[in-house]
């Protein structure tokens, strides 16, 4: 589905990602972890066209993408939920939802009803503007936003970052249930023991470098592991 090859990115002379690879299949669910600034968010923005790799490349089904723009590496069938939800914030929920939606590889996976049905309290809130929701609703209706896409992998940075923790599990119950639909999923989180519940294998980054990589079973059974890349 997805596979990234030698990925090199920079802001001006610093660079941040240094040969960065790892693939995705079709329904598969991979975590990025590592500490804050160790490179998550810029190799899901080079992934994303939102960052313009210095080098390597980006492969979706076979296409290499690295270094298009943004809206035509989402065409491609990647749907992102970015770091800080980034909703439209004048308009309502249901304005957020449909302004999104498109139907690119056949019949729709997902409409507005399937979205209400997984979040049923965006159908409550369907007709509050995008400012009114709380940090949990702005978050449901950012991974909804995505899912209008009909995408074939789902990007996630901090996916419950900041969110009381009622609202927490609310999203990865979400998140559970993504994954039994088939959904292909990218996700970046600090929650290292509900990824590790959830996900099939996981990459650790530090400073811009993959120095681990492997299933939950192995991340679990390596306290040494957490404490040296995970822990703050």
């Amino acid at each position: 589905m997805l596979k990234v090859e030698g990925l090199e990115a920079a802001y001006g002379d610093s660079q941040v990602l240094f040969g960065i690879s790892f693939a995705i299949a079709a329904g598969e669910v991979v975590t990025l972890l590592g500490r804050n600034g160790m490179g998550k968010t810029t190799t899901v923005n080079s992934i994303m066209g939102l960052v313009r790799p210095r080098a390597g490349r980006v492969i979706i089904e076979g296409r290499d993408v690295a270094g298009e723009p943004p809206h035509r590496i989402a065409k491609c069938g990647l749907g992102l939920v970015p770091e800080g939800r980034q909703i439209f914030p004048t308009l309502s929920v249901e304005e957020n939802l449909v302004a999104t939606a498109a139907n690119r590889f056949g019949p729709p996976r997902w409409t507005l009803e399937r979205i209400y049905g997984l979040f049923p309290r965006l159908q409550e809130r369907s007709r509050n503007m995008g400012n009114q929701l709380s940090g949990g609703e702005q978050q449901m209706l950012a991974i909804g936003r995505a899912l209008m896409t009909n995408p074939k992998l789902v990007i996630l940075d901090e996916a419950t970052e900041g969110l009381a923790p009622l609202i927490r599990q609310e999203i990865w119950i979400c998140l559970k249930a993504l994954k039994q639909e088939g959904e292909a999923i990218l996700i970046i989180d600090k929650n290292v023991d509900a990824l590790a519940a959830f996900a099939d294998r996981h990459i650790i980054l530090e400073k811009g470098r993959v120095v681990w990589s492997g299933n939950s079973a192995a991340l679990v059974a390596d306290p040494v592991l957490k404490d040296r890349y995970l822990h703050v």
